[in-house]
């Protein structure tokens, strides 16, 4: 697997489509429940950490873009 969120996207929906089988057995769609509980636990901090990180990147160029020099006149 990818690193990447396209990559997660289709191993989310790869386990959802396994979820969603109706002839597995009730002993395999336990264990099944219990490891769509631990991908969904990883998928979220990976998004959580993406989210962090875009939220990083916007601060940083909002605050570049405010370090402009001021003329001598209006610097207080």
């Amino acid at each position: 697997m990818q690193n990447d969120l396209m990559s997660l996207n289709n191993h989310l929906f790869a386990e959802l489509e396994r979820l969603g089988d109706e002839e597995m057995s009730v002993d395999l769609l336990e264990k099944e429940i219990e490891r769509a509980k631990a991908i969904t636990a990883v998928a979220t901090q990976v998004i959580a950490n993406g989210a962090l990180a875009l939220k990083a990147k916007i601060a940083v160029s909002e605050s570049l873009s405010r370090d402009i020099a001021l003329p001598k006149m209006l610097e207080g």
